[in-house]
């Protein structure tokens, strides 16, 4: 039997056969390999569509109702419409059936905007061209027809349509240049090789011709890891065989700069790309104010069944006596009388809960959905949020998480393009301790302009000449920086002087550049790389040429990285830059302290220091180094290992020559908003995929970690000499032992000693963390490594992939806090990080619009972080809740005295208020008040919000919705209802005439108790707040008014659309009488007492630190009023 046929069939017709095959082929060219090399078993791969939609046209509108009615509000206002629809019900379906019908109409539309606009930018993306090789000539093709096998040409600043593997480029080297912004957020350029056998192919038609297969793993959402190996098949019967890595591999993505062109075959396409795997697929968000409302809810809904079980318990009881049970006003019917006392009972019952369905009105949502969609356009028109470089504002992509940021307990930062500029500037190197400014101080003159400046022995010697010109060649020779002479780059014009186009520097390292440029300003000046040499211009104008023999790459582990050149006269030299850690053990001579000394002062005021270093090479040595070098980059296997190895090999017995000092510029008042989050009770985490050298210098720099900061590391460094378990263990008792003397501390009064903890985690490091304990014995490392976490003031996580980000978000997310994380990134690299927190939040940077158009909330620049969370964040939080609670209380306030009433009425299911009250008390007497109060309450001025950050910890963790307070609302409500009902109760049984001797009936006394609850809910919210403008007082007076203008009208006039005329005359009477007036004003003063006397008491004996504020300026605005009217007396007194 042929097995291979057989595969082959699975293999075409039958999809998921990649979840048992552990590897793909993949044929450059579709070409097949020689007969009788090895059997053409194609396989089947997605095309290569991007789809991050979340609805499609057919699927929308079930789809989108399925999840709205997910919600509990909605699903029960469907319920409660059903309801009125089929029995007979004491209010019309009307009144539930429209706010809902507006509510699921405005949220539908909204989603389905927002799902349109990522379906048009798929189709940009999935319709741009792309360049295919085809029979020898350039084909033109949308990306979406791109299939893995295919070869393609890329031209200089294009992007990557998808993964690929490089075979050639422009360049004789056979290496290109890329930047992977939008991935990992480093917008340095970086190198990538072509398959050795491959780069001279420059040609479509040498291309075409390339007969070759591709073996790799599987799609993996590792950027920084890929195994695989071409088979290229020459005229010989076996193969040529060379192993492919990372540094062959071409990110969907990101873009070809300082190339030409290349050529690369496509080998991960559409939504196996990486790029594609680290997209976190984006799920409806819902915010803790909305959870807290769905709790109350519940429990609303409770008091509701519990409040028609109870009246219809109680209305057949009361029927049980036969005198009761029918009367002759309300006799039943035949059709009534011969239906089962179940279904009666089932009946009444439901009638029940359609008369108390107010108590949880939709309204309620309607207006919350109202305040959300109109407060956020606060943000998008504040000025201060405006950033004039871009021209652009903050943006609002969703109003659903308002009230969220102002409950941020983490926050997750991207480092470069969020808290950098990604700007370096060299600031000074030192030779054997000699310090060197640019421009300041140079060859041990103090040049003009260099006051103030800190030095340190600035006269080398004439002995110090020739060390310091090796360190100066040191610097310009060691490194990966290309020359651009091109005059613009990323359409930025750059390198112009006067009109001409000059050369200028472009690395995968934007400090590799800082150096050369300072270099250059100390008189040595890198000119090119030319046919593997490299020239430099030394101070007195000559060009010196240099043989590049070899690079040895820096890797984070290492921390370093060296060059072996030869010089013009013959001479082998081996020059080294890295970390200070990863150097001075290497080291055997040069002034080792003095140089240390000197790192050291420059690491406490923030700057990236690198250690530079030498070593004469003699011919044999070297030959030795690259026969060990050869058999490392060879192996297909533990390749890694084994150069790591070799170099570690190579750069031994050091000379050192000094030290350089690099700033990372910060973006503007980056240092000043962590300070300020800080200080609110938020904790700040930096993920990153740069090195971690690099990160911490930023992290000094942003004050994420201060001067005192305790270090904890937890790095593939420190796991290569202990194990996993040991280090966490031991960095567990480190924070925990100092916890334990905190709380000890904190009640002897000692704890302003306390050690502050700052730990840096890598990305292989975390991956160990998050996998599964094998052993039990073990433990859990989570659990262990979130423990250290919380007892640690700052993290950095560095080298993370995108999904590892979105995995440490997670993992906070889910302990046992479950704290409400943020997440503030620029890159595409950071939208899986964004889409995974509570809130996200997309920077407009230089890496592209990805992570703003996925995030909730789109600002300029970092520093505009401060004022939405603690000044927008703090007013949405206070303000909503406020309507929540409100709203509770007042239904409560208006349902109460019916299920009262019921208790007077025979349990009849006859309503205390007319229809129109019942329709129009949520949606027109009651309504505009709150949602004014949501939209401008001003507790605190912006100005001491901002000043005073500390005030944010007293909204924190939902305190405003937190049970006891909503238990309070609630209580407060059910006493207004009592007083309302009983008070205009005892009122009627007492005087209960009018002027002409009539008394008052069943619709006037329902009247009176809702005249009074419309006033005490209205004037409750106006003692409430603190913010008042002529639009509150429009709309709060305005509103009383509506209510007794629309009462005239409604009971003094006979209008011919009502079946019913019963409320005529009603309201004119009832204001006839002298004690309603009176016991009307009564009863609202009765009502309000209790909130009035509990505020009184709380300010005075339990201030917050806002009541201590709010007092404060209360008092200031008194005494200047106090003091402005005594000089007016005393100068008209003068006269």
């Amino acid at each position: 039997m042929d097995f291979s046929a057989l595969r082959n069939l699975i293999s075409r017709y039958c999809t998921g056969e990649e979840n048992w095959v552990d590897s793909r082929t993949v044929y450059i060219g579709h070409r097949e390999p020689p007969p009788g090399t090895e059997a053409y078993i194609p396989q089947r791969f997605p095309d290569n569509r991007i789809v991050s939609s979340k609805y499609t046209f057919w699927n929308f509108v079930p789809k989108n109702l399925f999840e709205q009615f997910r919600r509990v509000a909605n699903f029960y206002f469907l319920i409660i419409f059903l309801v009125q629809l089929i029995i007979d019900t004491p209010t019309s379906p009307v009144t539930s059936g429209l706010p809902l019908f507006f509510v699921i109409t405005v949220t539908a539309i909204k989603q389905g905007y927002e799902d349109w606009l990522r379906h048009k930018a798929d189709n940009a993306v999935n319709q741009c061209p792309v360049h295919i090789i085809q029979h020898g000539k350039v084909v033109r093709k949308q990306s979406r027809k791109l299939r893995v096998g295919d070869v393609v040409l890329v031209k200089e600043d294009e992007t990557f349509p998808s993964d690929l593997i490089l075979l050639s480029t422009s360049r004789d080297d056979g290496t290109c240049f890329v930047t992977t912004a939008s991935l990992d957020g480093e917008s340095s350029h970086k190198t990538y090789y072509a398959v050795q056998d491959t780069k001279s192919f420059n040609t479509e038609k040498e291309v075409d011709m390339l007969r070759a297969t591709i073996e790799c793993e599987q799609p993996q959402p590792d950027l920084y890891k890929f195994v695989g190996r071409i088979n290229i098949y020459q005229d010989r019967d076996e193969p040529i065989a060379r192993p492919l890595g990372s540094e062959n591999l071409l990110l969907r993505g990101a873009t070809l700069k300082n190339t030409e062109f290349v050529y690369a075959v496509a080998i991960y396409t559409g939504m196996e790309s990486k790029m594609a795997l680290n997209y976190q697929s984006k799920s409806q968000k819902r915010s803790a104010v909305e959870k807290s409302m769905n709790a109350f809810l519940v429990v609303y809904l409770c008091i509701l069944i519990s409040k028609a079980l109870i009246n219809t318990t109680l209305k057949y009881v009361w029927q049980s006596n036969p005198n009761r049970d029918e009367p002759w006003y309300n006799g039943k019917t035949d059709h009534e009388r011969q239906r089962h006392v179940m279904i009666r009972a089932f009946t009444d019952f439901l009638a029940f809960m359609v008369l108390f369905n107010y108590i949880i009105p939709v309204s309620m949502y309607v207006t919350v959905e109202m305040q959300k969609f109109l407060g956020s356009y606060f943000i998008t028109w504040d000025d201060e949020m405006f950033d004039e470089e871009l021209g652009e504002g903050a943006l609002v992509n969703t109003s659903d998480l308002n009230e969220e940021l102002g409950q941020v307990e983490y926050v997750f930062t991207d480092k470069t393009g969020t808290l950098t500029e990604n700007n370096m500037e060299f600031i000074e190197c030192c030779v054997d301790g000699h310090v060197y400014v640019p421009h300041a101080i140079c060859n041990g003159q103090i040049l003009s302009g260099s006051s103030g400046i800190d030095m340190i022995d600035s006269s080398p010697g004439p002995d110090g000449k020739e060390r310091e010109e090796l360190f100066f060649r040191a610097l310009c020779l060691c490194h990966t920086v290309q020359v651009k002479e091109e005059e613009t780059v990323d359409g930025i014009k750059r390198g112009i002087h006067q009109g001409k186009a000059t050369s200028f520097y472009i690395s995968s390292s934007p400090d590799e550049v800082a150096l050369v440029e300072g270099m250059k300003r100390l008189g040595f000046t890198y000119l090119r790389l030319k046919d593997n040499h490299m020239e430099i211009l030394n101070r007195e104008d000559e060009v010196e040429r240099f043989e590049l023999l070899e690079v040895l790459n820096f890797d984070s582990v290492r921390r370093r990285m060296s060059v072996i050149v030869r010089s013009s006269s013959g001479h082998l030299y081996l020059f080294c830059k890295g970390a200070d850690s990863s150097i001075f053990p290497r080291v055997i001579s040069g002034k080792v302290d003095r140089v240390r000394a000197r790192v050291e002062h420059n690491a406490v005021e923030g700057l990236r220091t690198l250690c530079v270093a030498y070593k004469a090479l003699s011919q044999e040595e070297y030959h030795n180094m690259c026969q060990l070098l050869d058999s490392a980059k060879l192996a297909l296997q533990d390749r890694d290992r084994k150069l790591a190895e070799a170099y570690d090999l190579i750069e031994r017995d050091l000379v050192l020559l000094g030290a350089t000092a690099v700033e990372d510029r910060l973006q503007e008042k980056a240092a000043d908003t962590i300070e300020s989050l800080h200080k609110a009770g938020m904790k700040v985490w930096v993920l990153t995929g740069d090195k971690m050298e690099t990160a911490a210098a930023t992290c000094y720099a942003s004050k994420l970690f201060r001067r005192s900061t305790q270090i904890l590391e937890l790095t593939t460094k420190r796991t290569e000499e202990q194990s996993l378990h040991d280090v966490l263990f031991e960095l567990g008792r480190t924070v925990l032992r100092q916890h334990d003397s905190l709380t000890h501390d904190t009640f002897s009064g000692l704890s302003s000693e306390f050690q502050d903890y700052g730990l840096i985690i890598d990305g292989a490091t975390l991956s160990a963390v998050m996998k599964p304990a094998q052993d039990d014995s073990s433990g859990n490392y989570r659990e262990i490594f979130l423990e250290i976490c919380r007892n640690c003031s700052a993290v950095l996580c560095c080298r993370m992939a995108p999904l590892q980000k979105a995995q440490i978000v997670k993992l906070i997310k889910a302990s046992k806090e479950h704290p409400i994380t943020l997440a503030v990134g620029d890159g595409a690299n950071d939208v899986s990080m964004i889409l995974e927190a509570h809130v996200g939040i997309g920077i407009m940077g230089k890496e592209g619009r990805q992570a703003a158009r996925n995030s909730d909330y789109a600002i300029p620049k970092f520093k505009h972080l401060k004022k939405m969370l603690l000044v927008h964040g703090h007013y949405y939080y206070i303000r909503i809740a406020e309507l929540v609670q409100y709203f509770f209380y007042k239904n409560v306030c208006f349902i109460f005295p019916q299920f009262l009433y019921q208790f007077f009425c025979g349990f009849s299911q006859q309503p205390l208020y007319d229809t129109a009250y019942l329709t129009l008390y949520n949606i027109s007497f009651t309504s505009l008040p709150i949602l004014l109060y949501s939209l401008i309450e001003q507790h605190i001025s912006m100005d001491i919000l901002k000043r005073d950050p500390s005030l944010y910890r007293d909204i924190a963790k939902n305190c405003l919705l937190r049970w006891r307070i909503f238990i309070y609302w609630t209580f407060l409500g059910l006493f207004d209802s009592m007083v309302f009902f009983f008070g205009a109760y005892f009122l009627f049984d007492n005087t209960t005439f009018t002027s002409n001797g009539q008394i008052f009936g069943n619709w006037t006394f329902g009247t009176l108790v809702f005249t009074v609850l419309v006033f005490t809910v209205t004037l409750k919210l106006a003692l409430d707040t603190h913010y008042w403008t002529w639009i509150n007082h429009f709309v709060v007076w305005g509103s009383l008014l509506f209510y007794v203008v629309f009462s005239l009208l409604w009971g003094g006039v006979i209008w011919p659309f009502l079946n019913y005329q019963r409320m005529y005359y009603v309201f004119v009477q009832m204001l006839s009488s002298g004690p309603a007036w009176l016991g009307i004003g009564l009863l609202v003063i009765i009502s309000l007492l209790p909130d009035v006397l509990k505020k009184v008491l709380c300010r005075a004996l339990w201030p917050t630190s806002t009541e201590r504020i709010q007092t404060k300026r209360k008092c200031l605005t008194v005494e200047q009023s106090t003091i402005f009217m005594l000089s007016q007396t005393s100068s008209s007194l003068s006269f």
